[in-house]
């Protein structure tokens, strides 16, 4: 049965251990910003210099990568572990695009994490990818499960 709040708590542990900054990003964030709907997995960004050390601690989980990923809405470095039963993806900020539907171009994820904005999720606390940010990318992607974040978010002035 998967138990996201243990896999959670699971990496963030080994990222604070190992002192690596990151983010909650996607449906997460999402959620913890008050999106009502069915999590996939757990999103973590993380800077580029620090993606490596990761995986150390965590090659029996990976069920993806760690490879360069690209496909019609993201082209960034990732791995994807399974732990508890709940998929969690790892991608590496600066080297992180997603494809603007809207301006038909390859933009540059942000990868400043000095934004972030820490939350909890199911008593954790987390940091979280700052609510412009996310509202910002989740519309130039377009696709119907952000667009159902961001209107969402935007109708409830989360």
């Amino acid at each position: 049965m998967r138990d996201t709040k243990k896999a959670l708590i699971w990496i963030t542990d080994i990222l604070k251990k190992e002192n690596i900054p990151f983010e909650i990003d996607g449906g997460m964030a999402a959620n913890i910003y008050g999106v009502k709907r069915k999590l996939a997995d757990i999103d973590i960004n993380v800077p580029l210099e620090h993606f490596n050390k990761i995986t150390l601690h965590v090659k029996e989980y990976i069920t993806y990568g760690p490879l360069k990923y690209k496909d019609d809405h993201w082209d960034d470095l990732m791995m994807t572990l399974k732990y508890s039963e709940q998929d969690i993806d790892i991608c590496a900020l600066g080297d992180m695009k997603y494809y603007d539907s809207i301006n038909n171009q390859w933009v540059d994820m942000p990868s400043d994490l000095s934004n972030v904005v820490f939350k909890e999720y199911e008593g954790v606390l987390v940091p979280v990818i700052d609510k412009e940010t996310l509202i910002n990318y989740k519309k130039a992607l377009n696709r119907e499960v952000d667009q159902i974040d961001v209107d969402y978010m935007i109708k409830n002035n989360i």
